[in-house]
């Protein structure tokens, strides 16, 4: 086999080692398969075990196939240490073609850019719509806040996560997302807000519970230029040794577009989010706390810095990594998101789908 017919993929796992694969495809199967990299594995012999389970396999096998057949080939007492045998597939399918890393796609970032919480939302559907047909390059796009807000989970009952009365009372509109979770309190300048826009290849055989630190690196990359060690708390928390700062919600679309978006607090107002969030005891059971108000834990108090100079260092991360170039909304997805608004974000019938 020439050398020029040689397929190579690599998968760095969040925390972890990297892990490498080299390969050939001949007859639609995978040939001379060396996976290989700077992880540690017990005994030695169990790396034979894993080229030899990826040897022959179909090279269109789905992720979930590829980790499932390198299992079973493993002896149960054998150990992966710093990757694992999703990240095993992860390198195939990214040698194959089917997967790719942030380093294969032009990135472009929007800053913080004033619109109406509706607009934001809509925003998300239009930008992800847009990156998985391929009329967008991937996309990081930053929030700002207009008028003081909840924005609830695509399953969140309404009547069971929002006070009216306190929200009437602080003047608090609520809108739904199109992603899951739970819901969030903003008001301007107190979160910052960020949403990736990016196609589904580019989390290619990783379990969600793998794609949230996956896609936010750059993110504890950031944090820790400003002196801040974070990590993510499963599924979709991220915490410091403070307490929480963030959570983060996703949707995959059928079209391939892929939606990730951040909210982490800055300085929020405890007392009014307590007045207007109904946070039931079930809730708080497992985070290790009997309080939500201690478990805002706001970027300004652990950084000391302004909220416009921890954003700067966020889109300065991001754009040192991956090349990223600035971009602004265009005139027609402002408009396709008004249209959003007016059919759906902004309608009684989507508010309340789940009253």
């Amino acid at each position: 086999m020439a050398a020029a017919d040689r397929r190579h993929g690599e998968f760095k796992t969040p925390g972890g080692k990297l892990t490498a694969v080299d390969l050939s495809v001949h007859q639609g199967r995978l040939t001379d398969v060396s996976v290989n990299g700077d992880f540690f594995l017990e005994p030695d012999e169990a790396l034979l075990d894993i080229n030899a389970a990826l040897e022959g396999l179909p090279a269109d096998t789905a992720p979930g196939e590829l980790a499932a057949a390198v299992a079973a080939r493993l002896d149960p007492s054998a150990v992966l240490f710093g990757f694992s045998v999703e990240a095993i597939a992860t390198a195939v399918r990214r040698a194959l073609g089917f997967a790719t890393g942030f380093a294969d796609h032009a990135w472009e970032v929007i800053p913080p850019t004033p619109l109406s919480t509706e607009m934001h939302v809509a925003m998300d559907e239009v930008l992800t719509r847009d990156v998985g047909s391929g009329a967008r390059r991937p996309t990081l796009r930053f929030w700002e806040w207009e008028s003081p807000s909840v924005v609830i989970g695509s399953f969140q009952s309404v009547r069971n996560e929002v006070d009216p009365e306190g929200a009437a009372r602080h003047g608090v509109r609520v809108v739904r997302r199109i992603t899951g979770g739970g819901a969030m309190f903003m008001e301007h300048g107190n979160a910052i807000t960020y949403s990736l826009y990016l196609p589904q290849s580019l989390v290619d055989g990783m379990s969600f519970a793998d794609s949230y630190p996956f896609l936010d690196g750059w993110v504890m990359a950031a944090l820790e230029k400003l002196g801040i060690t974070a990590w993510y708390q499963p599924l979709n928390d991220i915490a410091t040794e403070l307490g929480k700062i963030g959570g983060a919600a996703q949707k995959r679309l059928a079209n391939g577009g892929m939606l990730h978006h951040v909210t982490m607090s800055y300085d929020i107002d405890a007392d009014k989010m307590l007045e207007v969030l109904r946070i039931g005891k079930e809730k708080m059971s497992d985070k290790g706390t009997r309080s939500a108000k201690k478990r805002v834990d706001p970027l300004r108090r652990q950084t000391g810095v302004s909220r416009e100079e921890i954003i700067a260092v966020m889109i300065s991360t991001f754009t040192e990594r991956y090349g990223a170039t600035g971009a602004g909304l265009s005139a027609e997805e402002l408009r396709r998101a008004e249209e959003l608004v007016e059919q759906k974000f902004g309608t009684e019938e989507w508010l309340y789908r789940v009253p």
